[in-house]
């Protein structure tokens, strides 16, 4: 009954008011009680009374639209795989690390990510990203012959080609070729009438593209010795292998003298050799260029060619101005880098290829960086493509094995590797489908054990994907 009643109020209010005085009887009678009972659940005992006096003078406000509940938001990854145990691995030393989701940016897990520390031969990544910013990757590299100004002599002007083949072709792909350079100087040198018929007798070498210490005063001699780096000139042939087809060769104390010897040979010349400075707007005789930087970046990377690096790195001060000995690297790989939009205010870049204990690159700085090359921005694409793949190419071809070889295929990074630490960086194809970039570097007191100790975290990344947790 009082449901009805106070149906009937709130669908005719004007109704209601006209027959006040019957249902005022009711609600006064006997009907007055049931009436409480009902609507007692709700509300007190006197509140029909009260809406009762309230519903004769105020009319039912019109009904305004509910507030629509928000959305959920939805649940990101839960993150409860671990990598800690494998992070401890003593093998490992001391230990930096970093791995970042690759597509929201986010920093999954950490290590001292934000220490600057040595990179080992991770640099060249560094380099060969400074390179295509500066450069470019359709930039050649020149080396020149002009005439000289006495009487039979010839110039040799380095460009700080490394790559320049002594004979027909090296171990660098797309190589210039002495020969090549030699018969344009000899067609030439025929072909005018102030010199032929005379012989070269003189050969001048002209090597001022790069100047200051030719071996960084850091560095191990051990590394020239045993074959993996040149001394540091702007004119070299074969990157002064002994052997000009193999990665690993013996290098001479004086690869500008065997640039001109290899010259020599080309022309068929016995000549003086000596260094020096090309005449300013001396007549040219000939011109060969390397190839172009984005041959030469994919083979730095895959063989960690430090002679080549190192090239790169001077090439990029020399185009921004900066100076063309090793401290210019310190201005110029920044600058270059900076143009990525990464902070470079926490490096310190001693030369290009890694070999420096005194090089200073936070892990953080990389998984950016790897990041960008990720996503092939820009020119990045070539050191995307020019990576060694884990278990297939380059460096990591021989790496993976065991347990790690789950992650074999999914894993394209740099290696890097001198007596005081063994690195590796780079981008995880996770078994989840995401994508990671990832820093490790093991340091200080550490052997070759520290490389399988590098791939068994990196595998567990692999594992976790975008569930990995910092604990």
């Amino acid at each position: 009954m009082a449901g009805g009643v106070w149906g009937v109020v709130r669908r005719h209010p004007r109704a209601w008011l006209a027959g006040a005085a019957a249902v005022a009887f009711v609600l006064v009678g006997g009907s007055a009680f049931a009436v409480g009972t009902a609507v007692g659940g709700e509300e007190s005992a006197s509140a029909p009374v009260a809406v009762a006096a309230t519903a004769t003078v105020t009319p039912e406000p019109t009904p305004t639209q509910r507030p629509q509940p928000q959305a959920a938001p939805v649940g990101g990854p839960v993150r409860t795989c671990s990598i800690a145990e494998e992070a401890s691995d003593g093998r490992l030393g001391t230990f930096l690390g970093q791995v970042r989701d690759a597509s929201t940016g986010e920093v999954l897990f950490d290590r001292n990510g934000s220490t600057p520390a040595r990179t080992a031969s991770v640099m060249k990544v560094l380099t060969s990203a400074a390179a295509l910013a500066v450069l470019g990757p359709d930039h050649r590299v020149p080396t020149t012959v002009v005439k000289g100004s006495a009487p039979g002599q010839v110039v040799l002007v380095g460009g700080g080609d490394i790559t320049l083949a002594s004979g027909s072709s090296n171990i660098y792909a797309g190589s210039a070729s002495m020969l090549d350079l030699a018969a344009q100087v000899s067609q030439a040198w025929s072909a005018d009438p102030t010199t032929a018929g005379t012989p070269i007798t003189s050969i001048v070498l002209d090597a001022s593209v790069f100047s200051g210490d030719r071996w960084q005063p850091s560095w191990n001699r051990k590394e020239q010795r045993d074959g993996y780096s040149s001394e540091v000139t702007g004119l070299q042939v074969d990157g002064d292998r002994a052997d000009p087809s193999a990665n690993v060769s013996a290098r001479s104390d004086d690869a500008v003298a065997s640039a001109g010897q290899a010259f020599a040979a080309a022309l068929g010349v016995s000549a003086s050799l000596s260094e020096g400075v090309a005449p300013a707007g001396a007549l040219q005789l000939g011109q060969v260029l390397s190839a172009p930087v984005s041959t030469m970046i994919p083979d730095a990377l895959l063989r960690s060619d430090n002679t080549e690096a190192e090239m790169l790195a001077r090439l990029v001060a020399v185009e921004l101005g900066v100076g063309n000995d090793f401290a210019a690297l310190n201005v110029a790989i920044p600058q270059a880098l900076a143009t990525y939009g990464l902070d470079t205010s926490g490096l310190t870049i001693v030369d290009g290829s890694g070999l420096s204990d005194d090089n200073g690159v936070p892990p953080d700085l990389l998984t950016r960086l790897f990041t960008k090359i990720q996503a092939q921005e820009g020119n990045l694409s070539v050191i995307y493509h020019g990576l060694p793949v884990a278990g297939e190419t380059g460096t990591l071809a021989g790496r993976f094995g065991g347990a790690a070889s789950v992650a074999a295929g999914h894993v394209i990074a740099k290696t890097g590797w001198i007596d005081t630490g063994y690195t590796l960086s780079g981008i995880i194809q996770a078994a989840d489908g995401s994508v990671l970039t990832f820093a490790f570097y093991a340091l200080d007191d550490v052997g070759d054990s520290a490389r399988a100790a590098l791939d068994t975290l990196t595998a567990a990344a692999y594992s976790c994907g975008a569930g990995l947790s910092n604990r």
